[in-house]
């Protein structure tokens, strides 16, 4: 009986869930509030997540065709992320749903870093099989545990970040011309990605700013620009500013060899205007709304090229108070 009599009244003593689950104690002036108090503990206490769950013996491949219907679909880059994922499945062995565990995302884990696959690569296709999962489970559509609950993923060393210096700004820029020029002078004055300058359409062209739209993180965005660029790449006409010429400023770009990480190209731009923004005395913070970061720990890799930063570390060693 979890219900006992004491001077004052009655008290409520009970495990609902059993002799490792939450105690409860409650007193109660009357016996007949402390049978109800009971109750509601015992039917609304005592659930446990695992009772009506069930096994979802449906194969993993069918799961990421109603992600991709329910919400892939939805993302910029959702026909990517499911060829991602159907690759996933194969490289998993075509499992079942309910096959889909932390020991068998482990295991290819393991192999992969043996193959020799980046950590970054492996922890996006982290996030993409826990999206599927997640998505699915939120929607109704499973009814299974999140196989990658609480699943830490890989720790990824932190990547070299490449950017120009003056004189090898002044160098591409002498080497481009026509709209491969006016993208990368846009890029460098606003620290677009070459995809948001090089899709501007003239109506995001307005009073001397640009407004970019269809960002990495869907939301838009407006930086200012001088008087001089923006006469320069308005054309007053509908539709987009600019050609295509991705594959004209990319070959130039490695015709220059600057010495650039490997992998990093036309981004190199976006990095080289954050770079100096913050050389030259920019507010990271400012830099963050102008980058269309979500996250300041995104922008904070730019920190350390602040001229003061860590000087603190001279004035304030053991050393300097001898």
């Amino acid at each position: 009986m979890s219900i006992k009599s004491i001077p004052s009244g009655y008290e409520v003593d009970c495990r609902p869930q059993g002799r490792s689950g939450k105690r409860y104690r409650k007193k109660f002036k009357t016996k007949s509030e402390a049978i109800h108090f009971e109750r509601w503990l015992i039917s609304t206490k005592n659930q446990k997540e695992w009772v009506n769950k069930t096994k979802e013996k449906r194969s993993f491949r069918v799961l990421i065709e109603l992600w991709f219907k329910y919400h892939g679909q939805q993302l910029k880059s959702g026909e990517k992320d499911v060829k991602h994922l159907l690759k996933l499945d194969d490289e998993l062995g075509n499992p079942k749903a309910c096959d889909v565990t932390k020991t068998l995302f482990s295991d290819y884990r393991a192999n992969q870093l043996t193959k020799g696959r980046k950590a970054t690569t492996i922890n996006r296709n982290h996030y993409r099989l826990s999206s599927v999962f997640t998505v699915l489970i939120q929607s109704g559509e499973i009814n299974c545990d999140h196989p990658l609950q609480d699943f830490l993923q890989l720790k990824e060393p932190s990547r070299e970040m490449g950017f120009l210096s003056i004189d090898e700004i002044k160098i591409l820029l002498a080497a481009l011309d026509g709209d491969a020029l006016k993208i990368a002078k846009l890029s460098l004055a606003t620290g677009a990605r070459w995809g948001e300058a090089a899709n501007l359409k003239n109506s995001h062209l307005v009073s001397g700013k640009v407004i970019y739209v269809n960002t990495k993180n869907g939301k838009n965005r407006t930086v200012p620009i001088k008087s001089e660029l923006f006469n320069e790449i308005a054309t007053g006409k509908s539709g987009n500013v600019f050609k295509p010429c991705y594959k004209e400023f990319y070959q130039i770009l490695k015709s220059l060899n600057f010495d650039l990480p490997k992998g990093q190209a036309v981004h190199v731009l976006r990095h080289t205007f954050a770079s100096h923004f913050i050389m030259n005395g920019g507010n990271v913070l400012i830099l963050q709304k102008i980058l269309g970061h979500s996250s300041i720990l995104q922008t904070m890799k730019y920190a350390h090229l602040a001229p003061n930063y860590l000087n603190d570390a001279m004035a304030l060693n053991p050393l300097s108070t001898l």
